[in-house]
């Protein structure tokens, strides 16, 4: 060939070259995805330059490693994206390093890089060559081709090919700089949108101090940031040494927190996060490892994945944060640390919400028993009012002299009207627990339905109008002492209760789980014959030896005849002084009159007289009404019947006066005053069937 054909080659090569590196600008300015780009480049090169493959090997920084990225081949083999080697163990790392061509003419003979090439030779690569992919701002990789000829590439084809990869490099160097700045862009909001939420929990923590209105504004700020579906709060409880379930945010739940769940800090995730101190990250596998009933629980509901954090405040641990999700592996490393951040503020708002609810607590105990200390001021006798020298008085005065140091419970027996409460608050002020409340209840004024609510108490939201916790009379003479007058009136169905309360010296409230330990002393007071209720199954026999520790007899006042004159005397100043009027002469008939009399409403029925008698009272002299004082006549009881005959001729007789209707507003069992389920075991006890009273 002659000099001039020759040198016209090359300027043909040479346009040719210049065609291509237009077509790769343009190729350049056209795509932004490096895949698209390379496919491009394989359609453009082979024009100038022979290759198998072409590829992009790029330095990851933050690994240290050549990773490969995009791959065109002519044929039908791929590479795996992403495979990546070391540096010194990869053509494209010497290339990167060096910042020099590679050239490898006979891939058989090249003993270097043993993996990659052992990849090439498998493809049936002989020849390949490295152009390092740089910008003035940085070293970005290599850029790759290969070819199933030997000694394909020479010094010309590096030249080119250098070129080319000059224009590329460009291209990638954008790309990547798109790809970081979203990247942190991404990063950039992130962190504004969880500085947004923990200014937003911030101020959640400031304005609520209910834990469940608590949790659902800090469960509803997470789902802005953190993907969940339920969050949760467990509280240490020092009873049971166990963490509670106290509050849930889970609107896919069937009914978790109704459920008292509890998990030991030996054998539940919440466990040892607590014992530890240190957050988890919660899988699958946790999940199906532990078996406490909090965790399983949650592992029935469909959670997969989820973080327990602790609530740690400066003194002590609270309890656990929990975050759950239906899908796996939902939580990173970082967000675990995030929310470490926000359950520090949790912390301090539970802490806050429990110290709020504890002063809310005694502040409600102290202002019911302001209330009630006000009302028995009012309404209350005092020990100094205990009237009278009858040796039977004189006998019971000593019993309390007795009695009351020990702390035991006192059954006080005794007709209506004779001072049971009097001897009560006697008992009570001679003890240790003076300085302490005396509470009062009369079991037989109130309903049977709120029967239990008087005694324990009952939290918001128990039944139908409790629309506030309300302590109860046990929890309110906590180191105190419980007045139940009229006990034979309570229930069979609330004895059991009430017997458990005076053995163990804990309950609950009507509504709650919280288990609540009180010391208080008990005296009971009835007028009723407890041993035979007992016997004839009407009151547990159980409770009643329980309430039967020191019973103390009250004597009629038809037995004191001698204390009649002083209480007459003492009840006349006292009202005369409450009316401002000035009595000072007592009738000796009027005296002689009261002794009398069988006073079979007692002391109270005595006092009822003397406030009468002093309102009738114009002058100096008491004008007692004695012709009221009319001795009730008694009709004759047939000596033949015993008591359990006259009971039961009784019960026929009324139920032939109701047609047999036993139940009922007009039946049999409301006006004999019991229930029907009573009366109804009294008929079969006694034999009476309805031919008794057809």
């Amino acid at each position: 060939m002659s000099d001039g054909a020759s040198q016209q080659q090359a300027i043909g090569v040479m346009i040719q070259q210049y065609q291509t590196l237009l077509a790769v600008a343009e190729s350049i300015s056209m795509h932004h995805d490096l895949a698209a780009l390379f496919h491009d480049l394989a359609q453009h090169l082979p024009r100038v330059v022979r290759f198998n493959f072409v590829d992009l090997i790029l330095h990851d920084p933050v690994r240290n490693v050549m990773r490969l990225h995009v791959l065109e081949t002519a044929g039908k083999h791929k590479a795996p994206l992403n495979m990546e080697w070391p540096i010194d163990k990869s053509p494209g790392g010497w290339v990167w390093q060096m910042q020099q061509p590679l050239l490898v003419r006979d891939v058989k003979r090249e003993e270097r890089f043993a993996d990659l090439l052992g990849f090439v030779r498998e493809h049936g690569i002989q020849s390949c060559c490295w152009v390092p992919l740089t910008t003035p701002q940085r070293r970005l990789g290599a850029m790759g081709f290969g070819s199933v000829h030997p000694d394909m590439y020479g010094e010309n084809n590096l030249t080119f090919l250098q070129q080319v990869a000059d224009q590329v490099a460009i291209a990638v160097s954008n790309v990547l700089y798109a790809q970081e700045a979203h990247v942190a862009q991404q990063q950039l909001t992130r962190e504004r949108d969880r500085l947004r939420l923990l200014l937003d929990i911030n101020n959640a923590v400031v304005s609520t101090l209910d834990l469940h209105d608590l949790l659902t504004a800090i469960s509803s700020c997470l789902r802005r940031v953190l993907q969940h579906e339920c969050t949760s709060l467990t509280l240490y409880d020092t009873e049971t040494s166990q963490l509670r379930l106290y509050a849930l945010d889970f609107p896919g739940s069937k009914g978790l927190i109704q459920e008292n769940l509890v998990a030991p800090l030996d054998s539940s995730i919440s466990g040892a996060v607590f014992t530890s101190r240190q957050p988890k990250l919660v899988t699958t596998e946790d999940l199906q490892r532990f078996q406490s009933d909090l965790t399983q629980r949650h592992y029935a509901e469909g959670i997969r994945s989820g973080c327990v954090l602790p609530l740690m405040t400066r003194n002590r641990v609270l309890g656990t944060l929990i975050l759950g999700s239906l899908r796996e592996h939902a939580f990173t490393q970082e967000d675990l640390e995030f929310l470490n951040q926000v359950a520090n503020q949790i912390a301090i708002a539970v802490e806050n919400a429990l110290a709020f609810r504890e002063i809310a607590a005694l502040k409600d105990k102290l202002s019911e028993e302001k209330l009630y200390l006000e009302d028995e001021i009012r309404t209350a006798y005092h020990f100094d009012e205990i009237i009278g020298e009858s040796p039977g008085l004189k006998r019971v005065l000593k019993q309390v002299e007795i009695v009351a140091p020990t702390g035991s419970a006192v059954l006080i027996l005794g007709e209506t009207g004779t001072g049971k409460e009097l001897i009560a608050r006697a008992v009570h002020n001679l003890s240790a627990r003076r300085e302490h409340t005396f509470v009062k209840l009369n079991c037989a004024a109130i309903p049977t339905g709120l029967l239990e609510s008087e005694l324990f108490g009952h939290e918001r939201g128990a039944f139908t109008g409790a629309i506030a916790q309300k302590i109860g009379r046990f929890e309110l003479a906590h180191r105190g002492t419980l007045f139940l007058d009229e006990v034979g009136d309570i229930p069979l169905e609330l004895q059991p209760k009430l017997l458990r309360v005076l053995q163990e010296q804990e309950f609950e409230r009507l509504g709650g789980t919280r288990t609540i330990r009180v010391d208080v002393r008990l005296i009971a007071a009835t007028n009723r014959d407890l041993a035979q209720m007992a016997a004839n199954k009407e009151f547990r026999s159980d409770l009643y030896y329980r309430l039967n520790v020191f019973p103390l007899l009250l004597p009629p006042l038809r037995e004191r005849s001698q204390d009649i004159l002083p209480l007459v005397r003492y009840f006349t100043q006292k009202y005369a002084r409450r009316m401002n009027k000035r009595i000072e002469t007592i009738p000796t008939e009027t005296i002689t009159a009261l002794s009398r009399y069988s006073w079979p409403g007692n002391v109270r029925e005595l006092e009822n007289f003397i406030e009468r008698a002093v309102i009738l009272s114009p002058g100096p002299v008491l004008q007692a009404p004695l012709t009221e004082l009319k001795t009730p006549t008694k009709e004759p009881v047939s000596q033949t019947l015993t008591l359990v005959e006259a009971e039961r001729e009784h019960i026929v007789q009324v139920l032939r006066e109701t047609k047999g209707v036993v139940g009922g507003p007009r039946g049999a069992a409301a006006r004999l005053g019991m229930k029907r389920t009573t009366l109804q075991s009294k008929m079969r006890k006694l034999g009476i069937t309805s031919s008794s009273y057809a």
